[in-house]
């Protein structure tokens, strides 16, 4: 199991703990992954006291606060098991519907997403989700759906496939949907928050769904040029207009207001034109670069029998 770790340092041990009751009957080795994403709290002398006791956990601090992406990114590299499951630190999505997850990668199904039957966010993140899903399915053309996220269970076919993309943007459920293998979707109740608050500001949502959109849809780039076809198209009627006014001797001079309300309205769209072509070209400036997505200062050690009990 991997999980980043931002802002919920006083439920790690009840997470780790459930985590560990909840595979335990199944009798299959396991391992927790936890990625310490550099939080307020300052979690991890917490994950190294919680390893010292607990053979089958796993820490690892990033260098800096790099985002929930990235940390999940490090955990499924850093993993080892045949099933990878990825679940948040908040306890919001319960470990005790793990094993149900698990059982149902058979039959050829590499991905189950777990679908969250009653979201118990706040009114507003709940309709922000919900509004950003529908924007992102438009604009790539592939369904997304709002009642899942990270919490799944995954294969390590898929894992491999997923550690294997080169690009620096990481969006772990649409990387994961992008590579098409066959999918299932488990009902799974959704619990409110037990310790922390978000990391996540709207400034930083609105931040993440840009990136989100840059880096998995080239649909602004054809908007971008059908804007033109239409300014063109409404340049060229404009023009006949105006030719036809000349030649029925209706040559009055056209209003100050209207002219300036025109030079202002093209400009604007092609300052907002050339800024979308910026943004993609500035994503591809940082890709050029090759830099990691993330860096690990700290691991806890590494047990003789990492999978556990």
């Amino acid at each position: 199991m991997v999980s980043p770790v931002y802002g919920c340092k006083g439920c790690l041990e009840d997470l780790v703990d459930r985590v560990a009751a909840a595979l335990a009957p199944s009798g299959r080795r396991f391992e927790v992954l936890l990625v310490d994403d550099n939080g307020p709290d300052v979690a991890w002398p917490r994950i190294l006291e919680l390893a010292k006791s607990r053979p089958w956990l796993r820490g690892f601090k990033l260098s800096r606060n790099f985002g929930q992406h990235y940390a999940i990114a490090a955990g499924i590299e850093k993993s080892s098991g045949d099933v990878v499951v990825v679940m948040d630190c908040d306890l919001q999505d319960p470990p005790e519907d793990i094993p149900a997850l698990v059982a149902q990668l058979t039959d050829g199904v590499d991905v189950v997403f777990a679908q969250r039957t009653a979201r118990q966010d706040s009114l507003s993140k709940r309709f922000f989700s919900w509004g950003f899903f529908r924007l992102l399915s438009w604009l790539t053309g592939v369904r997304q759906d709002h009642t899942t996220a990270n919490f799944g269970a995954y294969s390590r076919k898929v894992i491999d496939v997923v550690n294997g993309m080169p690009e620096r943007d990481r969006c772990f459920p649409l990387m994961v949907k992008w590579t098409g293998f066959t999918t299932r979707y488990v009902p799974v109740n959704h619990a409110s928050r037990k310790d922390g608050d978000s990391g996540y500001s709207f400034g930083k949502l609105l931040r993440l769904a840009t990136e989100i959109v840059l880096s998995y849809s080239d649909k602004p780039l054809r908007l971008v040029v059908k804007v033109g076809l239409v300014f063109a198209a409404i340049a060229f009627g404009m023009v006949g207009w105006t030719l036809l006014r000349f030649v029925q001797g209706d040559t009055q001079v056209a209003g100050f207001t209207s002219i300036i309300a025109s030079i202002w309205l093209v400009g604007g769209v092609i300052i907002s034109c050339l800024g979308i072509l910026g943004l993609y070209l500035g994503r591809l400036f940082i890709d050029a670069k090759r830099r990691p997505y993330y860096l690990v200062s700290e691991q806890t050690p590494s047990p003789e029998q990492p999978h556990g009990q």
